[in-house]
């Protein structure tokens, strides 16, 4: 067999990383384990290269798996476990498992009784057992008198929990296309809202040089932590009351365990109330240590209320632990505040447990989804493991019992308690103007859960798929909330603990699924570290399920779903990005987490941005206008219930579809968009026709009048025609129309005799017209129009004057604008067209002494 090759080195790592941002390529992210396969079967498999279901070029070779539910094939990547069908190749969810997801394995012997006839001996079954972080257990059988197991189980030892942190698969495949900007410049934008100055968005040019310390009248953002020397643990800028100078926030350090002093997490914008953080102070083993500096700092964060009437606002100091344990703490130097010496204060303890109480807490319901499900980690079903009829999870006998595991396991419990605490604090700021400051211990575990999830209710925006990032990337994220430890990641200083993985083979009892001949038995391992040395818990685990519970009873408050919730929890306890990495903000910049490895945030966006708001992470009911202000729900409501769509999904798949009516409404959410989208397309052709319509209306409009003008013009021209007619009837001659538009005049008789000569000789160039003189006494003349411009000594215009009865005595002309008897004292003859009638100006006067004439 073959060694398994370990994870690429902090140098290979980041020159890989440079090679493929410049390929693009992921083909060497992901490392396979080559196992010796010795049943036929696997053959076929080892000679793949690539299975579509894997992630971007995820490549190598696998194992024959038999498990509990059927055949098939296993794949140790360095990112996941991965179980596909036998045959078809398929992904089998429940199989397949990211490595950091993996809590722990233990390699488990089933000795097999041989038959009473026969000799020979029947090998023992080989299983290897994976406990998940989300709450499911694996067991996967394999063929006797076969490595496979072992190499399985050597591979998940080397990559499960690698000993440095540029190991774990983000760094390999680097960012790919979910590029993460500075968490840094995120944060000070929602401080800048926070402040009132929404409308300031912060840069690394603005981080470089210091210029992001703005203040409002009561609060200002302190840089005296920007190179983490005061507190390793908070963030590089901080909010602080307006009036407390930096000295002042330096000295005040000094009495909080850690460095961890009151900081301003949330501002009521209208009351000045505010939400403020913080370690335990330091009051010594007799309980008599005391800062003048934070107890001035604690008293700004209760400015005067604005009616001076009221006088002093009120101060609750939430101290989330048990009293017992705040006393314990005293032998360490820690301790509780007293009221004495807190002007205006209330010390109150809400006896929330610590991180140990809570890992072992999921541990028990953890073992008890398994024991009651559907299906179980044994092969068998739940109502068939007693025998007989049954009620699901064991015969009617035990359902008492049952009930009271669930309840054992003190979950939910725990999840009431962080809800009560986050609502009490929520409505003493809400409803009494109160400002209050939570501790724990160390103020990042039930410190980050509790604030947290009070910002979730007093402020709407928390309740955005942006505002929600924000708050964690403020409470959780920037505050210092220990993510590698608890998560039991390798951290910057120091490596993982790999004791716990470690698990002997042990014998117990065991029961095969129902179709397997032999059977067996063997007991599950019992952990080998250490109570205290254990440092992992749900934390931020236990807050998402408190969110759920929220969400569960204000559907119309958040824009995320149910189905967001449980992703986001995937990809933390994954770790396939980097954004959770590390216990710190300090330790983030260090390791260059934002430029090495790919954003969590920018992945979830880029799932939406796909569907838009029918996506899955999109809640169908969300109504903003509902729920506008703070949610304060009464205690009676605040009964937990175990959350289906991640407690249940792998123990029992069917009963945890609890978001089947999100899907039909998301579905019906669909079908409307799609008619509304139909109804204004509809909506605009109609009013696009109507345009149309309009339009055609119009230009009929216009056609009506052009026609009724052009009827106007042909009825004058008529008028004007005839009027014409009569002119030249008067003088004398007959009017001939032609069919060509040409107009003949024959003249019959003149009053002057004029000589052939003296009116017209044929072979003049500048005669305007053309008169033939024959026997008869008719004179035929062709009328045209002359130019006006054109001067001629033609005889015709002798004929004018002595022919034209509207001349006057003195040589004048009645007509002296007509432009059809006289041009620029030209005559017009000869040829004349209806162009040139139309244009002749008739004046009805002319009319009227015609008529008179007669």
């Amino acid at each position: 067999m073959s060694a398994p090759r370990r994870s690429t080195s902090l140098r290979d790592s980041f020159s890989d990383s440079e090679r493929m941002e410049g390929t693009g390529s992921w083909d060497d992210a992901l490392d396979w384990f080559k196992l010796e396969v010795q049943h036929p079967a696997s053959s076929s498999v080892s000679h793949h290269a690539n299975y579509k279901c894997l992630l971007e070029a995820e490549r190598g070779r696998g194992v024959v798996l038999v498990n509990t539910d059927g055949a098939g094939t296993l794949l140790v990547t360095n990112f996941r476990l991965i179980f596909l069908s036998e045959g078809t190749e398929n992904i089998i969810a429940l199989g397949t498992i990211p490595l950091a997801t993996i809590e722990k394995f233990s390699k488990m012997v089933v000795k097999n009784q041989s038959a009473p006839r026969h000799s020979e001996r029947t090998p023992s079954q080989r299983f290897l057992q994976v406990i998940g972080k989300d709450m499911r257990i694996i067991v996967f059988g394999f063929r006797p008198k076969t490595k496979q197991r072992r190499a399985i189980y050597d591979g998940l030892l080397r990559c499960t929990k690698p000993s440095r942190l540029w190991d774990l698969y983000a760094f390999s495949c680097g960012p790919f296309k979910f590029t993460n900007a500075n968490p840094k410049v995120r944060l000070l934008n929602e401080y800048f809202r926070l402040l009132g100055k929404g409308i300031c968005r912060a840069s690394m040019d603005m981080i470089d040089n210091g210029s992001y310390t703005m203040s409002n009248e009561l609060w200002r953002i302190c840089n005296v932590n920007s190179n983490y020397l005061m507190c390793p643990s908070y963030p590089f800028a901080l909010i602080v009351p307006k009036s407390i100078s930096d000295e002042e926030v330096i000295q005040a350090s000094n009495f909080r365990s850690k460095g961890r002093l009151p900081i301003v997490s949330w501002c009521h914008p209208e009351s000045g109330a505010v939400l403020a953080r913080s370690s335990q102070p330091l009051v010594g083993l007799m309980m008599n240590m005391r800062s003048n500096t934070d107890e001035k700092l604690v008293a700004e964060l209760c400015p005067q209320l604005g009616d001076e009437k009221k006088g002093q606002r009120k101060l609750y100091i939430a101290d989330a632990r048990p009293r017992k344990n705040a006393l314990a703490n005293v032998a360490m130097g820690g301790g509780s505040e007293s009221s004495s010496n807190y002007l205006q204060s209330e010390v109150v303890f809400f006896g929330i447990d610590n991180i140990h109480a809570m890992r072992e807490s999921l541990s028990r319901l953890r073992d008890y989804l398994d024991a009651h499900g559907t299906t179980s980690s044994d092969g068998t079903l739940s109502l068939l493991r007693h025998g007989g009829w049954t009620w699901g999870g064991g015969n009617l006998s035990n359902m008492s019992a049952s009930v009271s595991t669930l309840g054992d396991s003190g979950w939910l419990i725990h999840v009431q308690s962080v809800l009560a605490g986050s609502a009490w604090i929520a409505a003493r700021v809400a409803l009494e103007s109160a400002s209050v400051l939570v501790h724990c211990s160390d103020g990042w575990d039930r410190t980050s859960q509790l604030v947290a999830l009070a910002n979730l209710l007093l402020d709407p925006y928390y309740r955005t798929f942006t505002g929600f990032q924000a708050l964690i990337e403020k409470d959780w994220l920037a505050f210092g909330h220990p993510f590698a430890e608890r998560g039991g990641m390798p951290t910057v200083s120091g490596s993982s603990d790999r004791s716990d993985l470690c698990r002997q083979s042990s014998v117990g009892s065991f029961s095969l699924p129902p179709m397997r001949p032999s059977s067996g038995s063997f007991s599950p391992p019992t952990p080998s570290s250490s109570h205290a040395q254990n440092q992992q818990s749900p934390i931020f685990l236990q807050w998402i399920d408190c969110v759920s519970q929220l969400l569960r009873m204000y559907p119309f408050a958040f824009e995320f779903s149910s189905a967001f919730l449980v992703d986001l929890l995937d990809c933390v306890l994954s770790c396939r990005f980097g954004n959770f990495f590390c216990n710190s903000e300090k330790e983030r910049q260090q390791v260059g987490i934002s430029e090495a490895c790919g954003c969590l945030w920018a992945y979830l966006a880029d799932l939406r941005s796909s569907e838009g708001r029918s996506h899955v992470h999109c809640n169908p009911f969300y109504s903003p206008l509902k729920h506008n202000g703070p949610l304060l729900p009464p205690a009676a409501a605040l009964a937990p219930t175990l959350w289906p769509q991640f407690h249940l999904r792998w123990a029992c798949p069917s009963e945890a579809q609890a978001g089947e009516l999100e899907a039909q409404c998301r579905i019906m959410s669909i079908k409307f968009s799609k008619l509304q989208e139909a109804k204004e397309g509809a909506e605009k052709k109609a009013k696009e026709t109507e345009i149309v319509v309009e339009s055609l209306s119009a230009e009929l409009r216009n056609e009506k009048q052009r026609s009724s003008s052009a009827m106007a013009l042909a009825k004058r021209a008529s008028m004007e025609t005839a009027a014409i007619k009569r002119a030249i009837q008067s003088l004398g001659c007959k009017v001939h129309y032609a069919s060509g538009g040409d107009t003949t005049v024959d003249i019959e008789t003149s009053p002057v005799k004029i000589s052939q000569k003296s009116v017209f000789s044929p072979f003049t160039r500048e005669s305007v017209g053309i008169v033939q003189h024959e026997d008869k006494s008719d004179l035929s003349v062709s009328i045209s129009v002359a130019a006006d411009d054109v001067v001629s000594n033609n005889p015709f215009g002798r004929v004018c004057d002595t022919l034209c009865p509207l001349r006057t005595r003195d040589g004048g002309c009645r007509w002296p604008d007509a432009g059809c008897a006289q041009l620029a004292s030209q005559f017009i003859g000869v040829k004349a067209d209806y162009e040139a009638l139309d244009s002749l100006s008739i004046y009805e006067g002319y009319f009227k002494t015609m008529e008179g004439g007669k």
